[in-house]
């Protein structure tokens, strides 16, 4: 900690040296604006029906609960900050962000980090007037616990769970007689039989000390039929319904595998059988070439309403191109139907549909946006505080995001941290939730040379654009950087000569992206067309994450050369 410390009191002496001497280091941003048009999105809706996804973009590992009259979401954020975005609903359908988990950078550090570590599937429960989420950070602690009396924060800090090395995915199983327990994907006992192979672990929760207590136990090795080498058996959730104990786990991996599996016992501690019909979610078994498909289906969280009808929320992805996916892993809404004692999400070989008939106390003829549908966001910045859409790389160090320094702009303050870097670029992060969309912003030309400033598309460190703006002497240069691995190249510039504003925008359509500024009012110009960008989607680009967007600066030791 102690060399991290010092790394930003240096750079914040450099930032405040840099400003003294160089006004242009403020990078100013009048607004920001984003808008989906996905064809699947335009296909009309009767009042009953809803959209899938409910939660468009990247809404991974969804765990959520029911209080009263009231859901509860949680989903993954890996290392970007805030951490764990908490959504709320009345009906399962219409979501609105209303906090997150990790809030303050004192509560966990992600720096250093890669942007697809940090904090993986989170679970949230409620017992006795307190919420629970817990949580594994897969570089920074291993799992954890944090309470709330509101599920809007604010949230305690980590309570460090002991004794589950190498445990991920935990969750959390209150039974009717008071007893707490923890569940946890874990390495297998002895040593694993072939690459995947891993278990579900439980132990004894002890709420007043927030630790695991007793033995642990494993409550399934390997999947739902350890002959056929199944991988990755993690997600654990246990419920209780009609005097047995249901185990529901993802299996097969968070690709074009995953499935959701379901066994049951009339104990916690099993022996678990498994339903002879699983998976009772998967689309694996579809044709490749399927149109607009859904992939990636699983890691399923079941819900009673207060009718009693049974709903799944569950991750999985909107495809192009058989298996590119830019948008990420979002969360979908499928009813649970019950049938001789087992909850069934989807028959096999049956598509994920994008319109469903919506639960019985669905609000009728109200939109879904923004967290799905096609919609237009935008941001004057004429706020106090950002909007919770809003994010950063590892962790918010103070001031660079600034909305008060010029009321009505978002001002950035740069640094030397880029982003292909694993500290904190001055970049404020939106998710992309479609397929087809465009993002733009206004925002003022750098007076002198030594910082550019722009909109960037980002899918991790080695996988990114960057639509930049630097002055060069009297004039400006428009410039597209493109990293798609170990080198960043311009694939794109224009000399132009500005006024004191600029206008930047991508626009994307599947796998291609384009780009264009607007230097004096008359109207766009593309700097460069369909540019290939499939290397964003997470197939390719590695890790869990969906492509974001949004306005960045730098600081630039020197001009950047040409590509």
């Amino acid at each position: 900690m102690a060399h991290r410390t010092l790394r930003r009191v240096l750079l914040a002496w450099l930032a405040v040296a840099g400003c003294a001497v160089q006004a242009q280091e403020a990078a100013r941003f009048d607004w920001f604006d984003y808008r989906g048009h996905d064809a699947a999105f335009e296909q009309p809706l009767k009042p009953s029906e809803y959209r899938n996804p409910v939660l468009a973009g990247f809404y991974p590992d969804p765990g959520a609960v029911r209080v009263g009259d009231r859901y509860y979401l949680v989903n993954s954020s890996f290392s970007y900050f805030p951490g764990l975005p908490v959504s709320e609903s009345r009906d399962l359908v219409h979501w609105r962000t209303i906090g997150h988990v990790i809030s303050r950078p004192s509560q966990m550090d992600f720096d250093g980090q890669g942007i697809s570590r940090g904090l993986f599937a989170p679970t949230i429960a409620y017992h006795d007037g307190l919420f629970y989420v817990v949580n594994t950070n897969i570089d920074g602690g291993g799992n954890f616990v944090v309470t709330a009396k509101d599920p809007a924060g604010p949230w305690s800090d980590p309570t460090w769970l002991r004794g589950l090395d190498d445990a991920i995915d935990p969750s959390l199983f209150f039974d009717a007689d008071g007893r707490a327990y923890l569940l946890n994907n874990g390495p297998p006992p002895g040593t694993p039989r072939y690459e995947g192979h891993r278990a579900i672990w439980m132990q004894q929760f002890d709420l007043a000390t927030l630790q695991p207590i007793g033995p642990r136990k494993v409550l399934l090795d390997g999947g739902v039929d350890i002959r056929k080498q199944p991988i990755w058996i993690e997600g654990p959730h246990l419920y209780r319904r009609h005097g047995w104990y249901y185990l529901s786990c993802a299996e097969g991996g968070t690709g074009p595998q995953h499935s959701q599996v379901i066994l049951r016992s009339r104990s916690p501690w099993g022996p678990y059988t498994p339903w002879q019909g699983n998976p009772i979610l998967t689309q694996r078994d579809l044709p490749d070439d399927r149109a607009e498909p859904v992939i990636n289906a699983g890691h399923a969280e079941l819900l009673e309403a207060p009718d009693g009808q049974w709903w799944a929320l569950f991750l999985a992805s909107r495809g192009y191109g058989r298996t590119h996916f830019n948008t990420g892993r979002e969360t979908w809404l499928l009813p649970v139907r019950w049938q001789d004692g087992w909850p069934q999400i989807l028959p096999h070989g049956q598509a994920i549909p994008r319109v469903v008939a919506g639960p019985t106390d669905m609000q009728r003829d109200a939109t879904q946006a923004p967290m799905s549908g096609n919609f237009e966001w935008r941001d004057d910045f004429d706020r106090a505080t950002l909007d919770s859409a809003w994010m950063s790389l590892r962790n918010a160090s103070e001031g660079w995001a600034d909305l008060a320094a010029s009321p009505g702009w978002l001002t950035l303050h740069p640094h030397s941290d880029g982003l292909d870097s694993l500290h904190t670029p001055a970049f404020l992060a939106r998710r992309q939730q479609h397929l087809a969309f465009d993002a733009s912003t206004l925002l003022q030309v750098p007076a002198h040379s030594g910082t550019a400033a722009g909109l960037a598309a980002f899918q991790n460190e080695t996988h990114w654009y960057f639509l930049g703006v630097r002055r060069t002497g009297a004039q400006a240069e428009v410039f597209l950087e493109r990293r798609d691995g170990d080198a960043t190249r311009v694939v794109g510039r224009a000399t132009v000569s500005p006024g004191k504003a600029m206008q930047l925008r991508i626009a994307g359509d599947g796998g291609r992206y384009s780009f264009a500024y607007d230097a004096d009012g008359k109207g766009w110009r593309w700097l460069r067309r369909d540019d290939d960008a499939t290397f964003l989607s997470t197939d390719v680009a590695g890790g869990f994450l969906g492509a974001v967007l949004g306005p960045y600066a730098r600081i630039e030791a020197a001009q950047q050369p040409g590509g």
